[in-house]
């Protein structure tokens, strides 16, 4: 396999930023002091989860909790659940630094880990985390083999008499979804979130933080509400354990201003989610005769900004746009990997999908090429396509990679990546060089069909015989639920899936996106049979 740095020339931008801008901190506020308001004052908490990059609310966010601060009304803190580092240009072009430089400013009381915080590797993700300068709580992330976490389990902060403890805990599925960052290259085991102790390990975070003292417990989840194959999800936790106060969700996008889910004592708790991207900001709020809400703060409904912040952020999109602008291609009609808030590129075929898979294909010139619809991230509008309109689209710094593959091994990874229909699937496969039938009922794939050499026919794909297969290099740890993880490796070739893309649109099309993907070709068929 070559060997590759993890750092390309985008370094040199963080390196930039570094040397050429002195960022303003906001300090934060200091709750401990007790006045004679203390017992009518309120306890707010702001929360966010799944910004994915978009740095444009954190100013807003911050504002507000500034605004709060001089109402006097209330003691105030903020507090993020995961999935900041990755998911759009300002992390993807400096591996995440950008990011750590707004939220190290941001005053944050704490924050847990997102399974993508893992995307740039275990090593990356440290050293991240150490610049950060805030507590950063997750009580179910061990070195494989130890008992200690490598994190804080929780931390207790003081607002006016009262103490919250922060609880952090991540997915499980961040194994399968990021186990690169959990396996060697030997695929020896590294690092582990403990899946089937993660609700007892929860359990006794918040007990051990009630015999130090803790008023309330707040738990910063990256669980989910939705039933994953962990059998780990927010409800289930709640419903598990007694203690819990309030749990501030993300990992799957939900907008819930507030669930209220049982314990094990029959006690009612409230679950919110913010959405995604800063759609909104969560305001959990504790009166002072103890009673616990969540609600939601529509992001475009927030007058207040902090002028700190919004110069950091001003500052790296002036840096992003000398990189991004550069135009790529020009496009008459919409690429679409989503619909609303409905992922399609994930449950059925997409031009977009089609584009990006012969790009890839196009790159190596393999038979087939395949590309996990989880790794699509946002919609291409009509007009000019800029560079940053392509990382904005294929975020990860995945590298394209050729393998061999049994036609078996293809059939089979087929029918696990779409057995989830109609519900949305991260391993969907958006495919070039190949067509395939879903049957939904049976959960059976069938007439898959090979493009012949050099023409626009198709045969039958032979199950014994051996395809030269385009994919990302994260098929090789947990990617396809790694049924393709033990297929002979080819190349791991130098350029990233985003910069295959780039290259396609500009050379490839020679800057011209055809009418053929307007539409879906036919590539993938669909029966609710």
């Amino acid at each position: 396999m070559m060997k590759r740095k993890f750092f390309n020339g985008w370094v040199l931008l963080t390196l930039a930023l570094s040397g050429a801008m002195s960022f303003v901190s906001c300090e934060s506020d200091d709750n401990s002091i007790s006045d004679s308001k203390a017992l009518n004052k309120s306890i707010v908490i702001l929360y966010d989860n799944d910004v994915h990059c978009n740095i444009d609310g954190y100013t807003q966010m911050r504002g507000l909790h500034d605004a709060i601060v001089r109402s006097d009304t209330s003691y105030v803190g903020m507090v993020s659940s995961g999935d900041y580092l990755q998911g759009g240009l300002a992390g993807s072009i400096s591996h995440g630094q950008f990011i750590v430089d707004i939220m190290k400013n941001m005053g944050y009381d704490a924050v847990t880990l997102g399974n993508h915080e893992f995307d740039y590797r275990m090593a990356r993700l440290q050293e991240l985390l150490s610049k950060m300068g805030t507590n950063i709580v997750c009580s179910n992330l061990f070195q494989y083999g130890e008992s200690v976490p490598m994190y804080h389990p929780y931390i207790i902060k003081q607002y006016g008499n009262k103490r919250i403890a922060f609880v952090g805990v991540t997915t499980p599925e961040t194994m399968d979804l990021e186990a690169y960052s959990f396996y060697d290259d030997e695929r020896n085991q590294t690092y582990d979130l403990r899946t089937k102790e993660c609700y007892t390990i929860v359990q006794q975070a918040t007990d051990k933080a009630r015999q130090e003292g803790a008023d309330y417990v707040v738990v910063l989840a990256h669980l989910g509400e939705v039933n994953s194959d962990t059998g780990v999800d927010s409800h289930g936790l709640v419903a598990a354990t007694r203690g819990i106060d309030a749990v501030l969700d993300g990992h799957t996008h939900s907008v819930i201003p507030c669930d209220w889910v049982e314990n094990l004592d029959g006690k009612k708790i409230p679950v919110s989610q913010t959405g995604t991207k800063f759609a909104n900001v969560g305001k959990l709020w504790i009166s002072p005769d103890g009673q616990v809400r969540t609600s939601l703060v529509a992001k475009e409904d927030i007058p207040y900004e902090n002028a700190a912040i919004t110069r950091t952020t001003d500052s790296i999109k002036t840096l992003l746009k000398t990189v991004t602008d550069k135009k790529m291609a020009t496009c008459d009609f919409d690429l679409n990997a989503m619909e609303g808030s409905e992922w399609t590129v994930r449950r059925q075929e997409t031009s977009i999908g089609n584009l990006i898979t012969d790009a890839h294909r196009a790159l190596t010139g393999s038979q087939i090429a395949v590309m996990n619809g989880g790794g699509i991230r946002s919609n291409i509008k009509a007009g000019i396509i800029s560079y940053g309109d392509v990382v904005n689209v294929q975020p990860n710094d995945n590298y394209v990679c050729v393998i061999e593959a049994t036609g078996e091994e293809i059939l089979n990874m087929l029918i696990k990546c779409t057995a989830k229909l109609p519900e949305q699937e991260g391993s969907f496969p958006q495919v070039s060089g190949m067509k395939y039938t879903i049957h939904t009922g049976s959960h059976t794939v069938t007439d898959v069909l090979v493009q012949d050499e050099g023409a626009d026919t198709y045969s039958p794909l032979n199950l014994q015989a051996r395809y030269k297969v385009t994919i990302n290099d994260y098929y090789a740890n947990g990617g396809f639920y790694r049924t393709l993880q033990d297929c002979r490796l080819i190349e791991t070739t130098s350029m990233l899936t985003r910069d295959a893309l780039a290259n396609y649109l500009f050379l490839g099309l020679s800057g011209v996106v055809p009418t053929k993907y307007k539409e879906p070709e036919g590539r993938i068929t669909i029966l609710n049979d």
